[in-house]
């Protein structure tokens, strides 16, 4: 005969409580539920780093690419105005010299720089923005007139270049005049190789190529692109056209 107990046979005794087992199994759940491990420190200071590091580096390749410039005085008015943000084109003259890695081999130190631009070439008419020659600490605004090897000349408020005519409408009818004390003064002047002549479209107003010589390709710092501020004046700068010379 069973001599078990009524109550442990009918399973009274174990109702509502846990085994052993079962009870650790529970406090192990119950432990790790209230223990659930958080990020650490490190983990999160390194995610932060590596966002800083991207925002450098997205910034630093926009940077080498588009720059914001603030045009003071006036220089290119009618056309451009002191207080004018633009964005600048730094890409399109970017350059670099084919014989740089061979001067590092004996014997080849005097050899001669041999430009390669990718895109382009400043070209006439391009508004472009440059380290000024006499400082290069200060950033001049001005437009291309002439090219290496050509041949300017200023005389009866005109411009001519190559001896043609140069039709420059953006003027609005203003005169282009040389001071007495300048080259252009003494007759035609012929822009050296790596260089170009620039001038301001404000004539009677600018410092520019006129007085202090041809500007060499090295300091442009890049094309006038985009005016962005004030509104009003918003809009792409586009290079004019020119009929009788390239």
């Amino acid at each position: 005969m069973d001599e078990t107990p009524l109550r442990r046979r009918l399973g009274l005794d174990s109702a509502g409580r846990p085994s052993v087992a079962e009870q650790s199994n529970d406090d192990q759940a119950l432990a790790s539920a209230a223990v659930r491990p958080v990020p650490a420190v490190r983990s999160v200071v390194r995610e932060m780093l590596e966002t800083a590091v991207f925002i450098l580096l997205v910034f630093l390749i926009v940077r080498g690419v588009v720059q914001n410039f603030k045009i003071e005085g006036q220089s290119m008015e009618p056309n451009l105005h002191g207080g004018q943000y633009i964005l600048v084109n730094k890409l399109i003259f970017f350059h670099f010299d084919l014989n740089a890695p061979l001067r590092l081999l004996p014997g080849n130190a005097d050899l001669p720089p041999r430009i390669a631009y990718p895109f382009r070439m400043p070209r006439r008419g391009d508004v472009v923005v440059f380290e000024y020659p006499r400082d290069f600490s200060k950033d001049y605004i001005k437009r291309v007139i002439a090219l290496p090897g050509e041949t300017v000349e200023i005389k009866d408020g005109a411009v001519y270049v190559n001896g043609v005519l140069l039709d420059e409408p953006y003027l609005q009818g203003a005169l282009t005049t040389c001071r007495f004390e300048d080259p252009c003064a003494r007759g035609p002047v012929v822009v050296e190789p790596g260089t170009v002549f620039v001038m301001g479209d404000n004539r009677a107003n600018s410092s520019d190529s006129r007085e202090w010589d041809d500007l060499p390709l090295d300091r442009i710092i890049g094309q006038a692109w985009v005016s962005y501020w004030p509104r009003e004046q918003w809009g792409v700068i586009t290079p004019p056209t020119y009929a009788a010379l390239p």
